[in-house]
């Protein structure tokens, strides 16, 4: 069921049912695990084609920019062909595309496999999404948490599942099959009970329109949340070991941290949200987070700052699928444009973080950088007084 003021449509088509609600989380768990499973193979393809740093970061720029482009599009190819579709095309397509990551043999290809990865894991991820963002309002429960949730065991999962195969003495090639036949088999099991096709209000409605209103507004606040994820990942160990004395060997504990703490909020958020409402968990997440950032900065010894990794964690863990909720329940766009749009938005955060968060570190300092997130995150836990995060459609 939608709902527009003064109206309720209903879309008997789409009467939920569980087998749907466990389609999805499938489907998010095969992406975390096929994006997750990458990993473990830049260092290998970094030897493999005799790449410096500065080449291989030019590269990988080659993924995020296939994301990018492809992100946008994925709206009106939902609407037209049903999330269904593709999904399932996308999904086939980052299987095949893995094997081929662990065996080009020349930069040039490489960066064009890696481009043409991050356009299908970035269609996937917004037609995923989609697909969530309708199984969830019209079964009238709070359940994006859970499917994020499922997204972060997926990393888990096929990260670490890469990087054991290949510590028993599987080569590359033989392991990413493993991986692409694993996710395969998910995707599989999902397909029948994915969405055919989107309702009639989407299918019918405008193929394209700018980014407008609330969605833009909804894209800058997952964007800010998105930042603070980027910014972790790339400046945490640095922030700990240059400033809290850690060893250089335990740097990565307060990412690690970060995301067992991120992981087991999501898993635990649909009850949270149901409970309290996405407007006081967004509030008191972003509060969380934001403290979670003033204690890494005025710590005096590392195990605080780590405690506060686990608090940006636990507050951020339901901002972005309480966002992604909100998405489909503002009229300014079509639910399947709007998640493009802010998919977009906010991944822009994801790449732009570690340059951002360095000019400012070399203007001023890496604390003065991550004071400004918890600053940020606080403006987050404002907006959540809106209208907009109450539960109503705008």
């Amino acid at each position: 069921m939608s709902e527009i003021p003064g109206k309720t449509i209903n879309y008997p088509h789409h009467q939920v049912q569980p087998r749907q609600a466990l389609s999805t989380r499938l489907t998010f768990l095969a992406a975390g695990l096929v994006v997750s499973a990458w990993a473990p193979l830049v260092p290998f393809a970094k030897d493999r084609l005799a790449l410096d740093e500065a080449a291989l970061g030019l590269l990988l720029l080659c993924l995020g920019a296939g994301s990018l482009c492809a992100m946008p599009m994925t709206g009106m190819l939902s609407a037209r062909f049903g999330c269904r579709l593709v999904i399932l095309m996308t999904g086939a397509l980052t299987c095949l595309i893995l094997p081929c990551l662990a065996i080009v043999s020349s930069p040039l290809l490489f960066g064009l496999t890696l481009f043409m990865f991050g356009a299908a894991v970035g269609t996937l991820d917004v037609a995923m999404n989609i697909q969530a963002v309708i199984v969830e309002r019209n079964n009238g429960a709070a359940l994006m948490s859970g499917f994020h949730g499922m997204f972060s065991a997926g990393g888990f999962l096929g990260a670490g599942t890469m990087a054991l195969l290949l510590w028993l003495g599987m080569n590359t090639l033989a392991a990413s099959i493993c991986l692409s036949l694993l996710v395969a088999s998910m995707l599989a099991l999902a397909s029948p009970h994915l969405l055919h096709e989107l309702e009639a209000s989407e299918r019918d409605g405008p193929q394209f329109v700018m980014p407008h209103g609330a969605v833009i507004f909804i894209g800058v606040l997952c964007f800010i949340v998105f930042l603070a994820e980027g910014a972790l990942l790339d400046w945490g160990a640095l922030l700990l070991t240059a400033g809290r004395g850690m060893d250089a060997g335990q740097g990565g504990i307060g990412y690690a941290a970060f995301s067992v703490a991120m992981t087991l909020g999501r898993l635990t958020g649909d009850r949270v949200v149901q409970r309290f409402g996405g407007k006081l968990v967004m509030l008191a997440g972003g509060i969380c987070a934001a403290a979670g950032f003033f204690a890494a900065v005025l710590a005096a010894s590392p195990v605080i700052a780590v405690l506060g990794f686990i608090l940006i964690g636990i507050g951020a863990s339901n901002i972005v699928p309480i966002l992604f909720s909100a998405a489909g329940k503002q009229h300014a766009m079509p639910a399947s444009l709007a998640i493009g749009a802010i998919t977009t938005i906010g991944y822009a955060g994801v790449l732009a973080g570690p340059a951002l968060i360095g000019f400012v570190a070399h203007a001023f300092s890496l604390n003065m950088a991550f004071a400004g997130l918890g600053i940020a995150m606080l403006l987050v836990a404002a907006c959540a007084r809106l209208r907009l995060f109450s539960g109503q459609t705008v």
